[in-house]
């Protein structure tokens, strides 16, 4: 969570009940909702920050997630306030007052849950494995802005990246991944034995996993044989990987 105002010196002047922004970055989508069932359905909630806000100050709240098309706020009223040094974190206890803001927000928490594509995007969780920088950086800034041309449904994308395939594993090993793009000549761990590994070893018998080299026909026999559901040659086109992606994910 990080804040920040939205007006200037002379305008704080003029107005002095001005709200200070404070913008809540959740992790996901049912991050936002879980604090909505505890907290923000009943009027209030805490937010966790250093900054010395009296009570009574007026607050503006923008809350986000990645993937949520258009942030929400609504205003409320610092009534309590836990100072740095207790042992506990430092924030503030904000009050919202009922009317219409309330309601907007109950009707777009509601959208949320429904995921309304008009609302939420879908973000799917990639993991590249690819130790040419360039070749990563191409095929994540590609897809980054490719997402609005290329697919029916609003899509957002959420990478890792790794450059050998040891650092791959203890990747899959701890996260979720919607999709994994592994080439398969890497230093450490080879892409076969990193494909191998995340069906036998981890169990990921369903993640979707393309395999890219240059390698031609022996790469890709390598890349078939440990599991790989797809192969691309190098150098691959953008539309080649996305039509891939359409045909595995059924996007």
């Amino acid at each position: 969570m990080s804040d920040d105002t939205e007006s200037g010196p002379n305008d704080k002047r003029r107005h002095a009940r001005a709200p200070i922004t404070l913008r809540v970055e959740y992790d996901g989508a049912d991050d936002l909702l879980g604090d909505y069932t505890d907290n923000l359905s009943h009027g209030g909630t805490f937010i966790a920050t250093s900054r010395a806000l009296p009570i009574g100050t007026d607050v503006r709240l923008v809350l986000s997630f990645r993937g949520l098309l258009a942030p929400l706020s609504i205003d409320g009223v610092v009534r309590w306030v836990r100072p740095d040094g207790g042992g506990e974190e430092p924030g503030v206890g904000i009050e919202f007052a009922a009317g219409p803001e309330r309601d907007r927000l109950d009707e777009m928490i509601e959208k949320i849950r429904a995921r309304d594509p008009r609302t939420v995007s879908r973000v799917l969780k990639v993991l590249v494995v690819e130790d040419n920088a360039h070749v990563a950086e191409l095929i994540r800034d590609g897809l980054k802005g490719s997402s609005r041309r290329s697919f029916d449904d609003p899509l957002q994308f959420d990478f890792r990246m790794a450059t050998n395939g040891k650092d791959a594993v203890e990747l899959l090993r701890g996260e979720a991944f919607d999709l994994a793009i592994v080439d398969i000549y890497l230093p450490v761990m080879d892409g076969s034995q990193l494909i191998h590994a995340a069906r036998e070893e981890l169990k990921l018998k369903s993640l979707p996993i393309i395999a890219v080299s240059a390698g031609g026909e022996s790469a890709k026999r390598q890349a078939m044989t440990a599991g790989a559901d797809m192969f691309l040659d190098k150098p691959m086109r953008l539309r080649q990987v996305i039509e891939t992606m359409r045909r595995l994910m059924k996007l």
